[in-house]
């Protein structure tokens, strides 16, 4: 499958002044992977070391960080001689040794030389617990599932995910029932990419939604192997009320939703727990739509959005047979698909950093605010071919932005104060 991370860290091994890298991300986004397909491509020999349940590796780092030393122990777990211009170090599930992760400091100090590639699931959790991080020794990337250009490459349409970076609206609107049939199938299946490869090969529903309720119950039982008894519960509880969160037509997190009475403060820990594994994502709030719009977060207010739009379905327990019933599924659910669906893509597939904003008393609300170079552009996602952007009218009116954005299912338009692009070309915001 294609991986469209593979180009960044092509890039990285080129760079002159490399740091070792460290790959984030939430478990099953497909690390292991990645990093094993890079070094068979882009190197001879690929050193592979996995700190899960492997106590013997863990206490090479435990007298010292001498590089010499360590490079030994791992000539002899690998059965390889790791030389710096051909072999590529790869160290999986590297929260388990912390040791580990600091001695990636006295790679990038004392032999920079090496190609040293760390991934770690739970890395974040990990380091709120007192895990020394190597601030400033590391480059970091993060991977996220499978955004819907790499689907409609796994599916075998490489050509219609090549045209939407082109913006040739012309050609994709005479392939729009198959960039809309591959919407829905994504919209479903979601973009983890073990559920993706087998999709790509059986097509079949059934076993997909299995996949994804087993990968649910694996996060599940990290919550109870990592997080502390006390915040267990409230785990679990802001994980299982963000469908409901979503489904409401504001869609900012309420923590009287989750339990009568609860307030921020109750909460919080829980959610970073999420944040931390890499398990949810957040978009706050902005009170004025100007650069940067970092500065204007009100931190107070915010959405909460699953990590993957096929796990948030399997977690709502949206019916299969739905992805068969053409708009339907689109109209369900009150948008809550289409905006964590836009939300994934402008996360994996763009460099913006989303945020949202709310008029005056919450008269109207603009899903998504992007920053574009010296300007902000609103984006209002509609789910069907609806194009009455009543909130997005009354932004434009008062604001006057130089662009704004609808997405929707209708082909790509212009309009005097708008444009209108089809939900399957979020990249081209």
């Amino acid at each position: 499958m294609e991986r469209y991370a593979m180009q960044e860290l092509v890039r990285w091994k080129d760079k002159e002044k490399r740091k070792p890298m460290l790959l984030k991300g939430a478990r099953q986004v497909g690390k292991t992977w990645l990093m094993k397909e890079f070094g068979r491509i882009y190197f001879k020999k690929t050193a592979y070391i996995t700190f899960y349940n492997n106590q013997r590796m863990k206490r090479v780092f435990d007298d010292d960080y001498d590089v010499n030393r360590i490079i030994m122990n791992i000539n002899i777990e690998t059965h390889l001689e790791v030389t710096p211009e051909d072999t590529l170090i790869v160290f999986d599930e590297i929260q388990e040794a912390p040791r580990a992760l600091e001695s990636l400091k006295y790679f990038c100090e004392n032999a920079p030389e090496y190609a040293v590639i760390a991934a770690g699931s739970l890395l974040g959790v990990a380091i709120h617990e007192g895990v020394s991080f190597p601030v400033g020794k590391v480059d970091s990337l993060e991977l996220h599932p499978m955004n819907y250009r790499e689907f409609l490459e796994a599916m075998g349409e490489k050509a219609l995910a090549q045209v939407i970076p082109k913006r040739d609206y012309c050609l994709m609107s005479n392939f729009r029932d198959k960039f809309i049939f591959w919407l829905k199938n994504y919209y479903y299946v979601g973009g983890m990419p073990e559920i993706v490869q087998y999709f790509s090969e059986r097509k079949d529903y059934e076993e997909v939604r299995a996949l994804q309720t087993s990968i649910l119950e694996q996060y599940e039982a990290d919550f109870g192997k990592h997080a502390s008894a006390g915040e267990l519960a409230r785990i679990r509880m802001v994980w299982n009320s963000i469908p409901m969160q979503l489904a409401k037509e504001n869609k900012k997190f309420f923590f009287g939703q989750i339990k009568q009475g609860a307030r921020m403060k109750d909460f919080e820990m829980a959610i970073e727990w999420l944040l931390d594994c890499g398990l949810i994502k957040k978009v706050y709030r902005v009170d004025k739509p100007a650069v940067p719009l970092k500065a204007y977060i009100d931190f107070s207010a915010f959405k909460l959005f699953l990590v993957d739009i096929g796990l948030l379905g399997a977690l709502s327990e949206l019916d299969a047979e739905s992805i068969l019933e053409g708009n339907r599924i689109f109209t369900e659910f009150k948008g809550a698909l289409s905006e964590q669906y836009v939300l994934q893509q402008l996360v994996s597939d763009t460099k913006y950093t989303p945020y949202y904003y709310a008029g005056n008393k919450s008269t109207y609300e603009i899903d998504f605010m992007v920053q574009k170079g010296k300007g902000v552009v609103p984006v209002e996602v509609k789910a069907e071919d609806n194009l009455r952007a009543q909130s997005l009218r009354v932004y434009c009116k008062k604001y006057t932005p130089e662009y704004a954005v609808r997405l929707s299912m209708s082909d790509y338009r212009e309009q005097e104060w708008m444009t209108n692009l089809p939900l399957y070309t979020v990249k081209n915001i």
